[in-house]
């Protein structure tokens, strides 16, 4: 049963280690359009754009994605600088090792680099400018989190944002019903909903930016029930 007002901790199902890659594969591509017609790109492109205002250099800025999956954030990334004319280094990272595969394969011009890794395994040669994650965090326990945070903090030299799920009874009866209608995946089906009840109030960021320690940020709500959530970190490390 939903409610807004504690975070489930319900496993969805692509957090299994036995689901087909074909069907992730399904899972992936319908959130690629979710992303793209309901705003998730969009959110991304803010947090990059609001970071980027600490960076007064040429050399291109290294942006990492964490729980990348299929590459889709950082591909409208890549396009957005394009048209900018902003220099970038993107990375992905992802635990998943076919995710990366097929993040890679999609991935035609070969400038973005994706790294099959527990985030917290890779070893940079340089600092990220900036990390970021979108739609990874509600995977996680709150102890997770707060930990996550806190590598975030310590290894971004522009700053991190997340992109995550608003825990809202609109947004869980509204993206069952899009889902029961319109997905073909029945990854979608079930976790789509399940994500939003794992998802996060105001309150619940503050509490976990508090524990880790972080108390200057911004917390901004956006459509379609999401929040942006940015920390600068240059300068004030």
């Amino acid at each position: 049963m939903f409610t807004s007002a504690k975070r489930s901790y319900q496993k969805e199902l692509l957090d299994s280690s036995d689901i087909p890659f074909s069907d992730i594969m399904r899972n992936m591509q319908e959130l690629e359009f979710i992303n793209r017609y309901l705003g998730g790109h969009a959110i991304t492109l803010d947090g990059v754009n609001r970071l980027i205002n600490d960076y007064d250099d040429r050399q291109p800025i290294k942006i990492v994605e964490m729980g990348c999956g299929g590459g889709d954030n950082l591909n409208a990334i890549q396009k957005w600088a394009l048209k900018k004319d902003i220099p970038v280094s993107l990375t992905g990272i992802d635990i998943n090792e076919e995710c990366i595969q097929y993040a890679s394969s999609r991935n035609k011009s070969g400038t973005i680099r994706f790294i099959h890794s527990d985030y917290r395994l890779v070893d940079f040669q340089e600092k990220p400018d900036i990390l970021f994650s979108s739609l990874f965090c509600h995977h996680f326990t709150d102890v997770e989190l707060v930990d996550m945070f806190i590598y975030m903090y310590h290894n971004s030299s522009l700053g991190f944002f997340i992109n995550d799920l608003h825990r809202h009874t609109i947004a869980f009866h509204m993206i069952k019903w899009l889902t029961q209608l319109f997905s073909s995946s029945y990854l979608v089906k079930n976790d789509a909903p399940l994500s939003v009840s794992r998802g996060f109030i105001k309150k619940d960021w503050e509490l976990l930016l508090k524990k880790a320690n972080i108390t200057t940020y911004s917390c901004e709500w956006k459509w379609a029930f999401r929040w942006l959530i940015t920390i600068h970190t240059y300068g004030v490390k």
